[in-house]
């Protein structure tokens, strides 16, 4: 999707079941300063993607000296680190396959995180009960 880094990515995005500080991950950080630690994302218990998170662009520090530029970072902000390669995103395959396998996610799948040292996150979809969804903005040019 090409979406890089950007400040307003606050959807659809799950914390935990555990947070852990930076001192505990020291072990697992490489040469180059990236963490190495292995990624899983499982759909309905079938393996979609397997990464490291030393596969990262930038670290952590430099995530947050961007993050800080024009605005201020305070403690118990989250910045999102991205997507598990190798299909953390359905998009993702669904582009690189040519066809939408795994199909969407529909109401009863299971969606499960593993990230080594940290620990495992599942979620199952259910029926949406909130409001409808807005419509998009539509945008004119001035003439």
């Amino acid at each position: 999707m090409g979406l890089g880094p950007c400040k307003g990515k606050d959807t659809a995005g799950t914390l935990g079941p555990f947070l852990v500080s930076a001192d505990e991950l020291e072990p697992h950080r490489d040469t180059d300063g990236f963490l190495r630690l292995e990624l899983t994302a499982e759909l309905n218990g079938e393996t979609v993607g397997t990464d490291l998170l030393s596969s990262m662009s930038w670290t952590f520090e430099e995530m947050a000296a961007y993050a800080s530029r024009g605005t201020r970072i305070r403690p118990g902000d989250v910045l999102g680190s991205g997507t598990c390669g190798n299909g953390g995103r359905l998009a993702e395959l669904w582009g690189e396959r040519g066809r939408q396998d795994p199909p969407p996610l529909r109401p009863g799948d299971t969606v499960t995180l593993t990230a080594q040292g940290i620990g495992t996150v599942s979620n199952t979809v259910v029926t949406g009960t909130g409001p409808a969804p807005l419509p998009r903005a539509r945008c004119r040019s001035r003439a």
